[in-house]
């Protein structure tokens, strides 16, 4: 069976618990804010991101300082390991009752090149599991391509 290493993290009270719970169709812990404690210490991060396939990177689009803070997390978590940005998924998670407003989203560079969705669970449900059935997909095509790579070194 194949395994593959997904990092979801961003900014505090992005959404992450949320749309981790409604992708893996748990519904433990939605609803309220329960904060998740054991990811908050930086000093952690280095475990975390070792032999990770991807990473997630959710933020709430009507908060300005998570769009700064963004970047901080693209630079953690994806320049420092290294990932390809096809291994990075940018998540705009619009809470319910949010304004909702995807047209006038502007991101500085690098993460302008990133693939960027917007998730609101409460009008599109479905566009945002298969958005991440997507990514998920291309993140299992990477890991065999480079296994198919590495066996095909072992035997050359």
């Amino acid at each position: 069976m194949l395994k593959a290493k997904v990092l979801l993290v961003g900014p505090r009270e992005s959404g992450k618990s949320v749309l981790a719970n409604f992708v893996s169709e748990s519904i433990e812990g939605i609803g309220s804010y329960s904060p998740t404690q054991g990811v908050r210490f930086e000093t952690c991060w280095p475990a975390l991101m070792k032999d990770s396939h991807g990473v997630i990177i959710i933020f709430n689009p009507e908060l300005p300082s998570h769009l700064k803070e963004i970047e901080m997390w693209y630079s953690c978590f994806v320049q420092q390991q290294p990932l390809l940005d096809s291994q990075c998924l940018l998540v705009a998670h619009h809470k319910p009752g949010s304004a909702g407003d995807t047209e006038n989203l502007s991101l500085a560079y690098p993460l302008n090149k990133l693939k960027l969705i917007h998730s609101n669970l409460e009008e599109d449900p479905e566009d945002v599991r298969m958005e991440f059935m997507k990514y998920f997909r291309s993140i299992i095509t990477l890991i065999n391509e480079n296994r198919e790579r590495e066996e095909m070194s072992i035997i050359s």
